[in-house]
């Protein structure tokens, strides 16, 4: 049904982005909790930011030229303002944390290392002042995406299982053919 779902390139860049961003959150939480692990998680840690950061804009990039699908009518005007500011926060989260994160790290002079000997140049000046506000800040922004992200998917939630008005349905992966209906 035209109109129903996103374009089929924007669902797959949605859940590309989804497994790595849930894939960051796990890596993040196990971070915190595991120093023998530590340095094998930065490992993987650091180059799927990058690669967060890129396909964030290429999403971007890729709203602009496939504009999302009307809303479901049952969702109010303010619950469209509300679902439309936080998919905002959200892109404006997956920018800011890699960036911060690379900036952090390049105050400090570690070098980010995507592949083997490919690493990204530094984009800020050694400082061990700016890398302990970076830090922090990286902490905080990375609490903010959390919450962000949980309210997101507690909508998604909400509206599949308990309105059942098909929100969902305009990000499935699979196609909606013209004889199913969304509600």
């Amino acid at each position: 049904m035209p109109g129903v779902q996103f374009p089929a390139v924007s669902r797959w860049l949605h859940w590309a982005m989804a497994v790595m961003v849930l894939t960051m959150l796990g890596i993040g939480a196990a971070m915190v909790v595991s120093l023998g692990d530590y340095h094998a998680l930065v490992s993987i840690h650091r180059p799927l930011g990058i690669a967060i950061l890129i396909l964030v804009v290429v999403r971007f990039v890729n709203r602009q030229v496939n504009p999302p699908p009307p809303f479901p009518a049952t969702m109010s005007h303010l619950e469209r303002r509300v679902a439309t500011a936080s998919e905002l926060a959200m892109y404006g989260l997956m920018v800011l944390l890699p960036l911060v994160g690379w900036g952090m790290l390049s105050a400090a002079r570690y070098p980010v290392v995507l592949y083997g000997s490919l690493h990204l140049p530094f984009i800020l000046p050694h400082s061990p002042r700016l890398y302990a506000v970076l830090r922090q800040a990286h902490t905080i922004l990375a609490y903010v995406f959390f919450v962000t992200f949980m309210a997101h998917l507690s909508a998604i939630l909400f509206h599949t299982l308990i309105v059942r008005d098909g929100l969902l349905k305009r990000m499935a992966p699979w196609s909606i053919r013209p004889s199913q209906k969304a509600p």
